[in-house]
Formats: C-alpha cells, structure tokens, sequence
C-alpha cells in the first residue's frame, strides 16, 4: 500500500515561543555569554545541559526539587562554571531571575510534568522552554551526524539496541544514545560519530520542538504516562512530533493505525517516504515476514517482483536472547521495524543479519531467569504498561501473571478481558491494587489471585530496599504455588515500578534473585 505524505511547505513553528529561542543557540562553538538560561533537574538530562550551556558562558541557574539525592560530584564541577544551584521544592514554584533580570531560556528535564508551576510561569511570561532534544538539535557537532530516531510505547529500546548492532556491522561508525547509551548531548558533540540511532520517550519529544530526523519511527501506541500528558490524544501528539520534517523516510507499524494516521498527517521534507513493517507477509513498500523469513519490499530496487533476504526467525532468536519457542509477534516487530531504518540508511542485507547476530540483548525484557521443578520463571520487568504486558501474556497459552505497581492513570480492564482464558492465576504486586483487582474480578472472577501486601512483610519500613525484597521473595513463592510444569511465571507488571522498587531493573533483578532463592 502507498502511503502519500504531505511534504513540508516552510518549517513550521508548532510551539507558539519558538522564534524566541535565542539565535545564538547554533552550531557547537557558538558564543552564549551571558545568555541567561533557567534548567530543570539535576539529573540524567539537566546535569549535561547546565554543563554545556555554563562552558560556552551562559548564565545558568540550576532548579532540582530533590534534596536527598548525592549529587556532589555533579555539584563539585558545576561550580567551576560558577552555575548557581538551588535545591529544594521550593525554588520549583516560581521563575528565578538573574538579579532583576528574567530568564530567556528554560531547558527542562523530561521528568518535569508540563503543568509545573516553575513552567508554567515561564510559559506565561514568554520564556522559551526547551528540552535535551532541541538543545542537542540547535548545538549538534560539525558532522552533523543523521538522526536515526526511534519512539513509541513499547520495544524503544530493545529497537535502538538492534539498530545501532545493524548500522556497526554496515560499517557505520554509529552511536546509541538519547535513553539508551550516550547522553544525547555528549554523542552529538562527538566529530567520529557518523549515525545516531536515538531513542526518544514522550517526554523527551514534547519539548523539542524543530528536529529533522533522517528517519524514524513510532512503533505503536497504547495508554502510557496518561497522568504526565493529560490524556492519549496529547501523548500521541507528542510522539508523533518524532515524523515531523523527516528528510529520508517515516517508518509505520501496519498493525497499528495510530501511526500510519500520525505518518499520514505529518509534514515531512520533499522526496521523503512511507515504510511500513509487518510481522505478516510484506506489500510492496514494507518489511515483513515470509514463513521465518524477514524480507525487504522496501529498499530494494526490485522490490515490485522480488523481495530482500534480510534474517531468519533462528537470527532474531539469537539477537534478542528469546527461545525459537517463546518469540512473540513484538519480538519480529522490534527486529523490522530496526531493519526498515538500518536500511533507509543504506545499510545491506546481510549486515543487517550480521548486525542481529552481533546483538547483546538487554535485560529484563523476556528473559528466562531460572526453571524450578518445570516451572520457568520469565523476567519482563521491563512491560511497564497494559500494551507492553499484553504481549507477553498473548505468547503464551496459559500462564501465572506476576503484575502491580503504578499504573500512570492506564486502565487495565481491556488487557485482563482480552487475555483472562489464559490465566492460571496471578499475585499482585503494587502497593494499590486497586486498578489490577477491579479488572480481574470483573473479567476473570474464577482465576485465583494472590495479593503480596508490602505492609505485612517482615521488613524494615525505613528500609525501601529490603522492603522490594521482601515483596518479590513473596511473589515469587506464591507464583511457584499457583503455576504447573509447564506453566511459566511471567514477571510483566503492566505498571511503573516506583512505588516499591528504586526502577524496573532493580524489579527484575530481585525477581531473578527470589528466583536463585527459590532453586536453592
């Protein structure tokens, strides 16, 4: 199928202050002196920004509501920069000003919800707000290296790791970055990298606001962060900024048509194209699977009589650490979908098997962590909302579900309805239940549930740590209990892991050690 794009006119200015975005922020080496800039957090994202923004001579006042974290080492070299730090909640509620005079830039963390009250207020006194994205779009190195950039609910980073394997093994000097590997900031900066493959969340794209991708792709969209955007119309709206003056081609998830719609409306430059990819047999224009073959109807240029061998079933097995027998239909998703923007960038078919071959899966996403009496015990802490939990529990006919924790606002009921048959039971998690218990009472009421209540653990409260392992010391007993040889133990909590756990690694990692635990 032919998609039309619409090919950008002028560059638009979606967000109403962009022509107030300072010109000097061009090019690497430009001067800042004495810009006065505001910047958000002093984590991940906002420590590199007030490190670049100080070195080139911009004022720069740092905000972090967090006065418990050790961020000394941060602090230490920012004050060479003489940067003015200002740590507690409450120097989050108004717009600083730089003795009398107001910002005339906010670089803000992705952490920082839209309604803060710090951004709200610079948004009413017509300050500019940016985040790592634009900041690293305006400043990017003389190279000026392609944009490969990858979004969507679910398999963000599992897709950027399989691209940047595939763009290596073309030849390409290619550097991973943006949620995954190098700061954005610091791979821009770098004069060797020839490809970024970068991988962008909602947050990240809701503050950038001119990037021109080589190409990318949103590979699906489900409920996710509801409570951060406001609601699903804002959330995809935001991810589909990622499609926006794309130059090369705008990759789709055909069995998603939130993004075909989103590559549909965007405004891409002249001569950019559509590609989609399939877990089904490809149409011309489109990667998709034959039998276990992945084959190209895209990029080759016999692509209307013949299609590309790309991989085997067997190769993406190999490359995602996943048994022949437990891959799922995200799994090839994830791999095509990688393929599609390796090969926009020219990169041959057989580095693109190479490239899986070459691939070091990440953890916590569908791994096996240990087998006790026929029961298998799967790792996919990483399933952090109801789309991504519902392709593990679709791979499997019958299962114990191990899910919980903060649900962001998402509704659970369609996930439980949808896969309720292949429950064997489930133990629940989260410190409130309450959006995963209403949804199996009323669509699974006869299969067994099992709530791990925090609070009656012996653990120490003060300790949150101690407390995480008590719970999936817990759950994972209980999962071993509820499930048969034969039926696996999934860990895909279709919730954020804050609520008990410091992140999902550290989820996954307990359920592993419980896991060691239970074979010992």
């Amino acid at each position: 199928m032919a998609v039309e794009l619409v090919p950008a006119g002028a560059t638009p200015v979606p967000y109403p202050l962009a022509e107030r975005i300072p010109e000097i922020l061009v090019g690497p080496d430009s001067d800042l002196d004495g810009l006065r800039v505001v910047v958000t957090g002093l984590g991940v994202s906002g420590y590199p920004m007030a490190v670049h923004l100080a070195e080139r001579g911009a004022r720069v006042i740092v905000v972090d509501g967090d006065t418990q974290r050790d961020l000394s080492e941060h602090i230490r070299i920012l004050e060479v920069f003489d940067v003015d730090i200002r740590r507690g909640v409450e120097h989050t509620r108004t717009l600083p000003d730089f003795d009398g005079l107001p910002p005339q830039l906010v670089c803000t963390s992705p952490g920082w919800r839209p309604d803060q009250p710090l951004l709200l207020a610079a948004r009413a006194a017509g300050v500019p707000v940016i985040g790592e994205v634009e900041l690293a779009w305006r400043v990017r190195g003389a190279n000026q290296a392609p944009w490969l950039v990858v979004t969507g609910t679910n398999g963000k980073t599992t897709t950027t790791s399989l691209l940047a394997a595939m763009l290596t093994a073309g030849g390409c000097e290619a550097r991973a970055c943006g949620n995954i590997g190098a700061p954005l900031l610091e791979a821009v900066l770098d004069p060797t990298a020839e490809v970024l493959a970068i991988e962008l969340s909602s947050f990240q794209l809701h503050w950038e606001h001119s990037m021109c991708a080589h190409s990318a792709v949103v590979l699906n969209l489900a409920e996710d962060h509801l409570d951060w955007h406001g609601g699903l119309a804002a959330y995809g709206a935001d991810k589909a900024k990622v499609y926006a003056n794309v130059g090369h081609t705008a990759v789709y998830n055909t069995a998603d048509p939130a993004t075909l719609h989103m590559v549909e409306q965007a405004e891409v430059l002249p001569g950019a194209r559509a590609v989609g990819f399939t877990v089904g047999a490809p149409l011309v224009g489109q990667i998709g699977l034959i039998e276990d073959i992945l084959v190209d109807r895209a990029f080759t240029p016999h692509r209307y009589s013949a299609a590309a061998e790309l991989a085997t079933l067997d190769d993406v097995s190999v490359a995602l650490g996943v048994p022949a027998d437990h891959l799922a239909p995200h799994h090839v998703a994830n791999v095509a979908a990688a393929a599609a923007l390796a090969r926009s960038f020219g990169v041959e078919p057989a580095a693109v098997r190479a490239g899986l071959l070459a691939h070091h899966p990440g953890d916590h996403r569908g791994t096996v962590v240990g087998t006790v009496d026929g029961v298998a015990f799967i790792d996919d802490s990483k399933a952090t909302n109801p789309h991504a939990a519902a392709a593990d529990l679709a791979a499997r006919e019958r299962l114990v579900w191990v899910a919980g924790g903060l649900a962001k606002g998402a509704d659970m009921h369609d996930l439980v309805a949808e896969h309720a048959a292949r429950l064997a039971g489930v133990v629940l998690i989260g410190r409130d239940p309450a959006p995963f218990a209403s949804a199996l009472a009323e669509n699974a009421p006869r299969v067994p549930v099992v709530r791990i209540d925090p609070a009656s653990l012996p653990a120490d409260p003060a300790d949150p740590a101690a407390r995480g392992t008590e719970v999936m010391r817990a759950a994972v007993r209980a999962g071993a209990q509820l499930a048969g040889p034969g039926i696996p133990v999934v860990l895909a909590p279709a919730a954020a892991s804050m609520d008990q756990f410091l992140n999902y690694a550290t989820r996954g990692d307990l359920f592993a050690a419980a896991v060691r635990d239970l074979e010992d």
